[in-house]
């Protein structure tokens, strides 16, 4: 076993090392033997919480257009646009006609249901409730009460007049008649690709599955995931070619077989794989997959891509039969490019669903540019560089980029001193609760690695290769009851940013087997901005991540490009969520950092070590508590060897 840089290690040592709580405040203690936990989670806290809170406001809310609005929105936490598009069809129509609520745009043409003065009396009693999954659960005529054990808290009882009846046996007819059709058209284009062309997407879904942030998604009441629950998909839990994953047990099977479910889902998930990738898929999260469902959000990238100006527009897709729509998908893929090198493309994140919106950016204000000009002054005061602008500050690292190599300030190399002080400007200057950005330990080994074409050895190392440097603001030790509980949750933190370097860093190799074989993400390359993020991640709700920005950038090493290479990572437990603005002078930070990163791996080329050897435990400790550790983990498994 080799240590971060390379180094052997004993067997004595390393079985040592992992014996050793690596948590700040417990270092040099063997792990578990503590009488119990530091912090216990409520048993309500994150989703469930939040669900409890959302059914209360509604029934406090009084009439029906407003309980409706506290649902769909989740009490403000989600758009009502996604909570609209989870709904099946009985639903969808049932929420027409009760309303006029809906998220087709054509559907403001028809004519929802009167429900006049009131005088018409009730031909049906319904039900409206609050389901565990989150979405709004609706009894329909025809449909069971509904079950206690799927709701949160009780049920609204709904009357139906016949006119209600009549307005949704209308849409049910409607909407029948678009499945049909849709179905009808999904199994002729996957009759006209042939055996091998259906088995080549289905082994391209797969992947993205497999390959893909969990996401759940529907098909009316046949659920769709990758996450928790009872998987479906490849995933997580499901190995490739798992008989109980729904696409590897299509292989094989005549297309006159499939179930209309699966038919529908196979041709929208290529659609959007086709449209941007694997990473689209998160964006019909906690949808219905639906040919129509796609061709909405098609049409919405459409007209946001178009509004970059310069280069060809994609015109609209004729129709929403599937040959247009990938016509569509396959303009839109290549108009992205256009649009990320003539503007930001960022994703919005809603956490409470896990739903994803690619968005584009408008020009950076005044406002990112304030918070630029905060970083500046504190890096020109800090580190050896002059300039007005981070831009000005990178061309100045690049003029005598050896510094980089050297021991500056507290650290072993100018490297570490500028990641630091960079992330300790953004948390000041952006209000950030906790700042943080990621990478690897030893460039290298990773340049050593690569010439070698040592892919099977990339793939080996495990998240000690890799750092995370995170500096909190010294108020944030309120939401965690202590400067102590507050260098633990850093440390928490800077460990799972490992993990995602770790993550990502095979998606960047060859396709070689050990390659594939090693679990992996694609890398990210574009930003987001998230809202309630503390719902479902474990770590998240621990750590009251519950507003954050992400920026991931790209770093070459020895020629190749490693996507998502590092990233800077802003976190508010409380407060005003970030803004679009907040996103594009942190893409700027970041951008600096990952520049002065590919400036150490083309030092680290010409034959200059540099090694990251800060941002351990102890140095978490240390920055945040400004003590010394007693016991430090490295002296233990020192005397241990």
């Amino acid at each position: 076993m080799t240590g971060p840089a390379g180094r052997r290690e004993s067997r004595r040592a390393s079985n040592a090392r992992k014996r050793i709580s690596r948590r700040p405040s417990r270092l040099g203690i063997p792990a578990g033997t503590t009488a119990k936990p530091d912090r216990v989670r409520e048993p309500d806290a994150g989703f469930p919480g939040l669900l409890k809170n959302v059914w209360q406001r509604a029934t406090e809310a009084g009439e029906l257009p407003a309980v409706l609005d506290v649902l769909l929105t989740l009490d403000r936490h989600v758009p009502a646009d996604v909570q609209l598009r989870a709904l099946n069809s009985a639903e969808q129509a049932a929420l027409f006609a009760l309303s006029g609520l809906s998220w087709r745009t054509d559907a403001k043409a028809e004519v929802a249901a009167d429900a006049g003065d009131g005088a018409e009396a009730p031909a049906f009693l319904g039900e409206i409730g609050l389901a565990t999954n989150g979405r709004i659960a609706l009894r329909t005529p025809g449909g069971r009460p509904l079950d206690p054990r799927d709701l949160v808290g009780g049920i609204r009882r709904v009357p139906w007049t016949a006119t209600t009846l009549a307005t949704y046996r209308q849409q049910l007819d409607r909407a029948a008649e678009r499945r049909t059709q849709a179905v009808a058209d999904c199994r002729a284009w996957l009759a006209e690709q042939g055996p091998e062309g259906r088995d080549a997407l289905l082994d391209q879904a797969k992947e993205a599955a497999l390959r893909t942030a969990p996401f759940v998604l529907y098909q009316e009441d046949k659920q769709y995931t990758n996450f928790r629950d009872q998987n479906t998909l490849t995933g997580k839990t499901l190995w490739p070619g798992h008989p109980d994953c729904a696409l590897s047990a299509l292989q094989g099977v005549p297309l006159d077989l499939w179930s209309d479910h699966d038919t529908q889902l196979l041709v929208c998930l290529t659609l959007l794989v086709r449209s941007a990738g694997p990473g689209r898929v998160e964006e019909a999260n906690g949808t219905q997959l639906t040919v129509e469902h796609v061709a909405h959000m098609l049409e919405r990238i459409r007209r946001g891509y178009n509004a970059v100006p310069g280069g060809e527009p994609v015109p609209a897709a004729p129709s929403t039969r599937v040959a247009d729509l990938h016509d569509l998908a396959v303009a839109l893929r290549e108009r992205r490019q256009h649009a990320g090198r003539h503007a930001q493309l960022y994703r919005e994140i809603h956490g409470a669903l896990m739903h994803k919106t690619e968005r584009v950016a408008a020009a950076p204000g005044r406002a990112a540019r304030a918070r630029e000009d905060a970083v500046v002054a504190r890096l020109c005061r800090r580190l050896p560089l002059h300039g007005d602008t981070l831009s000005e500050l990178g061309q100045d690292v690049a003029a005598a980029p050896g510094w980089l190599a050297e021991p500056h300030g507290d650290f072993g190399t100018g490297l570490e001193s500028l990641v630091y002080e960079t992330v300790a400007a953004t948390s000041v200057a952006f209000r950030a609760d906790f700042a943080m950005s990621r990478g690897m330990r030893s460039l290298p080994d990773l340049v050593r690695a690569l010439r070698g074409e040592s892919w099977a050895e990339i793939c080996d190392w495990d998240i000690t290769h890799f750092f995370c440097c995170v500096v909190p603001l010294p108020e944030a030790a309120e939401h965690f009851g202590g400067t102590a509980a507050l260098a633990d949750a850093a440390w928490a933190m800077s460990s799972r940013m490992q993990y995602n370097s770790w993550h990502f860093v095979a998606g960047n190799l060859p396709r070689e087997p050990e390659v594939l074989a090693r679990d992996h993400f694609v890398p990210p390359t574009i930003p987001d901005v998230a809202f309630h993020s503390d719902q479902h991640h474990h770590g998240h709700v621990n750590n009251s991540v519950r507003f954050s920005i992400r920026s991931p950038q790209a770093v070459e090493v020895d020629g190749r490009r490693f996507n998502g290479f590092m990233d800077l990572r802003l976190l508010r437990s409380t407060g005003e969520p970030f803004g679009e603005q907040d996103l594009l002078a942190a893409h700027r930070v970041s951008a600096f950092i990952a520049h002065a990163t590919g400036l150490a791996a083309e030092l680290v080329t010409a034959g200059t070590d540099v090694e990251v050897t800060a941002f351990d435990a102890a140095w978490h400790w240390a920055n945040v508590t400004g003590q010394t550790p007693d016991a430090p983990e490295a002296d233990q498994v020192r005397r241990a060897s």
